[in-house]
């Protein structure tokens, strides 16, 4: 079994319960903020037109960043419907940052409609969450302060649970028959990323708390499930050193996918019977 580092945290929250976001410039190794100044650079010189504004999100702003281990992941709010449009422009810029600077592990960069960000918060979407609660501006006019309050509950508890049944029909798909071993390594950090914060979320309406941090996130979950302990501990091994048999990830999702899944329907039944996708945002 892989050494896993217990890093990370709970995320804080204020006298009212709402997480607090606590990305700061200044946490930034050095290292990273010149990555980020550069990716800036280049968004702007191919699409600065459409850009609104620019968002880092994840460990780097919380100063977790680790050199050939983190990625940089990024937000670009646009002033267009068109996000489809830069899947083309997004993959070379990405490609230029990892050459540039090797200690990035890698770059996602994910596109979004300003109108679609700022018109529809009444119920809980995970990337105006994310950019509330999780990501720095580094560009743009920052609209954190016209999204609503995050409080840790059923909510934020239900996007991760409602999702995961889809997501490991999802990755058992993409991995039949797939030779190409970067995106089995990918489709495997993916899919256990989403079983431990599935697991997290099992766990939220009892003990009010979140974290996008994987191991703190399987301490809450063993807390909870002992007698799945090791099975998480697997998923949390394979989403820190991915494996290249597609079969032996398949194996795991037959398995504890199986039991996350019919975990997933008990909660549901219990709190989301209807199966809405995005519950109520209590503002």
């Amino acid at each position: 079994m892989t050494h896993i580092k217990n890093i990370g945290y709970f995320c804080k929250v204020d006298e009212e319960g709402n997480i607090r976001n606590e990305s700061n410039w200044k946490c930034m190794n050095r290292n990273f903020q010149k990555a980020v100044e550069r990716l800036v650079e280049l968004l702007l010189k191919n699409v600065r037109k459409d850009i609104h504004s620019i968002y880092i999100r994840g460990s780097l702003p919380k100063g977790l960043g680790i050199e050939h281990v983190s990625d940089i992941d990024a937000i670009v709010v646009i002033d267009s419907d068109q996000e489809a449009n830069y899947r083309e422009i997004i993959s070379p810029i990405s490609q230029e940052i990892m050459n540039h600077f090797p200690y990035v592990k890698g770059v996602e960069i994910g596109v979004y409609s300003h109108q679609d960000m700022v018109l529809n918060t009444d119920r809980f979407s995970i990337i105006p969450f994310m950019i509330k609660t999780h990501s720095l501006c580094v560009y743009g006019e920052n609209i954190q302060s016209k999204l609503p309050s995050y409080p840790i509950n059923e909510a934020l508890a239900n996007d991760h649970i409602i999702r995961i049944s889809s997501q490991i029909n999802q990755a058992k798909s993409d991995l039949v028959g797939n030779e190409d071993v970067e995106d089995i390594k990918d489709c495997c950090t993916w899919i256990m990323k989403n079983i431990i914060r599935c697991g997290l979320a099992f766990t939220i309406v009892e003990e009010r708390q979140y974290t996008r941090d994987l191991s703190p996130a399987f301490s809450l979950f063993r807390k909870h499930y002992p007698s799945k302990e090791k099975e998480m501990e697997a998923a949390l091994s394979y989403a820190v050193q991915p494996v290249t048999d597609p079969d032996e990830v398949m194996e795991f999702l037959e398995s504890f996918g199986v039991w996350i899944i019919q975990q997933a329907e008990e909660w549901l039944d219990t709190y989301n019977f209807n199966r809405e996708y995005n519950l109520k945002v209590i503002w």
